[in-house]
């Protein structure tokens, strides 16, 4: 499980799994040593970590003080995490899509940050129905959907309630975009269709998450392709 809180990546192991070597530069042990600010240095594994150690590392990468953070992976011991986390976020469930124009990849700029077309789904609708729709709403494309990319998990609080944003991502392929426009009413300022080579530097000024999706279409999709 992929979850990003604060933008912060937090990886999830199934219990007995371990991350390689190269994930991680710092180990910390729950079970025999405090979680603190002071061992959150650059990308960190965190082992043994129960509901009360959970608790303790959301207060610190939502917190506003600058930490030394990069990315956390956890492993639990055998704790339910999806039912840890119902109990302390509102779910809401979204879809987006990554949208593709022979070489070029559609990005939208909306609240001075490069993002992906997504929105909540409405009571009915299916994933892929939600995701189509969005793109359609907020860029007015017309697209052929393709297959699921992945899903990422993402913290926000909206009216001082804690929320957690579970979106589906699907890979699409622009049919008809000569009517394309951005959505004015979503905050959303432009729409660009990029090259490879602009979307990394677009990523530089957007979210993990997107950065994410993005990794994951090109392990997943690009490279079985080639």
């Amino acid at each position: 499980m992929k979850l990003f809180i604060n933008d912060i990546p937090v990886r999830i192991l199934k219990v007995d799994s371990k991350p390689d070597a190269g994930q991680f530069n710092h180990v910390l042990d729950a079970a025999t040593e405090p979680i603190t600010q002071a061992k959150l240095i650059n990308h960190v594994w965190i082992k043994n970590v129960n509901e009360t150690d959970f608790d303790t590392l959301l207060g610190f990468l939502n917190s506003n003080v600058p930490t030394n953070i990069l990315s956390v992976i956890i492993s639990t011991g055998g704790m339910s995490v999806k039912k840890y986390l119902r109990s302390k976020f509102k779910i809401v469930k979204a879809a987006g899509g990554l949208l593709r124009k022979k070489e070029k990849f559609l990005m939208i700029y909306r609240m001075k940050k490069w993002d992906l077309p997504k929105g909540k789904r409405e009571k009915n609708e299916t994933s892929k129905q939600s995701a189509i729709r969005e793109v359609q709403e907020e860029c007015n494309i017309s697209v052929k959907l393709g297959r699921k990319i992945c899903i990422t998990w993402h913290t926000y609080t909206m009216n001082k309630h804690a929320m957690l944003k579970k979106t589906k991502w699907f890979l699409m392929d622009s049919l008809d975009d000569s009517k394309m426009k951005p959505a004015v009413e979503e905050d959303i300022e432009e729409l660009r269709w990029m090259t490879r080579k602009e979307v990394y530097h677009a990523l530089e000024h957007s979210y993990k998450s997107i950065s994410y999706v993005f990794e994951q279409y090109y392990k997943k999709i690009e490279l079985k392709s080639a």
